[in-house]
């Protein structure tokens, strides 16, 4: 049986580049990797020749590929790739700067869609530009440690992983090299999310079909930057050079910014999320490490997942949901008026203060049966 026919994971060798010298040394010295603590053996692959396969181009957040809302084919293999970008990202208005780690190039990394019983087929490629080596752990797989255990690779090195995706709902994926790398990776922005629709779509707790016009993904994500004894925004060249002040951060539990997609007003303005007065939209909205909770100001969520999982019936008209850390969920509403509608984590003080907020921009006509100034503001009679 050749390598083809049989993968037996063990602990990889660690990296023994410059980069991994001082502080990585000692740290990853003493960590074993994920796939030595998953201790798995697979193969041969079995074989899917006979399925048909769809290979996708992916987008970048909060832009969702096209797919299919109830599938017209049986399962099939859908092929993904994402590429590991460690990059420098500018995270707020003032320049502040972390050196983040990707899928993909953006944070969060790209939303996947496939049905219930399809193939999963990521290959995941880390460049020899990196410097660290990197995975993957699929909340929606079974087994290895969601993947991590089969698929941590070196700079240079690609893997390819397949699963049946068996459950159906929204998950997170994430980096998971292992010991302290795990919390940092996800941290550092690299985490996304996966949606495993039903084979014949969306139903409401009544099993009443439900559609949506647009699908947007909101990934939230909470960064940890050190400060200098000025109480500046420190800068660092590469992740690895900000790892040890950026653990002590860390450990306070307390986020210096908490975001969506990546940064401070990255879904405001020009880059507003957008429908019109009628149309339906499902928003996907997942958080790797903190618990959060979404909320449409101006408007509802007619249909909550609020833990993601298409199989629970939604609960309907809510005015906030509640996202457990290391969770996604799914919220879909028809928008009844026109304006800017402010989407935020509705711990106010991480949506004002640390920048956890969205806008949807909607167009159409206003509804005064709905809503209706009835006097303008006056001075106070007598």
């Amino acid at each position: 049986m050749d390598g083809q026919d049989k993968v037996e994971v063990s602990r990889r060798t660690l990296l023994g580049a410059a980069a991994f010298a001082g502080v990585f040394g000692a740290v990853l010295a003493s960590v074993p990797a994920q796939a030595e603590e998953a201790g798995v053996t697979t193969g041969p692959a079995p074989d899917l020749s006979a399925l048909p396969r769809k290979r996708v181009e992916l987008l970048n957040p909060p832009f969702v590929h096209p797919h299919e809302q109830v599938a017209t084919v049986g399962p099939q293999v859908v092929e993904f790739e994402l590429v590991i970008e460690e990059k420098q990202l500018v995270i707020d208005e003032y320049g502040t700067t972390v050196p983040a780690m990707t899928f993909n190039g953006s944070v969060p990394g790209p939303l996947m869609v496939v049905h219930q019983d399809d193939y999963v087929e990521l290959t995941l490629i880390n460049p020899d530009t990196n410097q660290m080596q990197h995975n993957i752990d699929f909340h929606a797989a079974t087994g290895a440690l969601g993947g991590g255990g089969l698929t941590l690779i070196n700079p240079g090195e690609q893997v390819k992983l397949r699963f049946k995706a068996t459950r159906a709902g929204v998950f997170v994926y994430h980096c998971a090299p292992g010991g302290p790398m795990i919390p940092w990776h996800v941290v550092s922005g690299m985490n996304g999310a996966i949606m495993v629709l039903p084979r014949d779509g969306l139903k409401d707790g009544a099993g009443k079909p439900l559609k949506y016009d647009y699908v947007y993904y909101v990934g939230e994500q909470d960064f940890y930057v050190p400060k200098d004894a000025d109480g500046n925004f420190k800068t660092y060249e590469s992740a690895g050079d900000g790892y040890a002040d950026m653990l002590e951060v860390m450990k306070t539990l307390t986020p210096t910014h908490e975001v969506f997609n990546g940064a401070v007003g990255a879904l405001t303005g020009e880059n507003a999320m957008t429908a019109n007065v009628g149309e339906t939209v499902l928003i996907v909205h997942s958080q790797a490490n903190r618990d959060t909770r979404p909320h449409l100001i101006g408007g509802h969520g007619d249909y909550v997942w609020a833990t993601g999982k298409f199989r629970n019936a939604p609960e309907v008209d809510l005015e906030t949901w509640h996202i457990p850390g290391g969770c996604a969920g799914a919220a879909l509403y028809t928008f009844l008026q026109p304006g800017v509608y402010a989407y935020v984590n509705h711990n106010l003080i991480e949506a004002v203060e640390l920048g956890a907020t969205a806008h949807f921009k909607v167009g159409g006509e206003w509804n005064d049966d709905l809503m209706t100034q009835v006097q303008a503001p006056t001075p106070i009679d007598g």
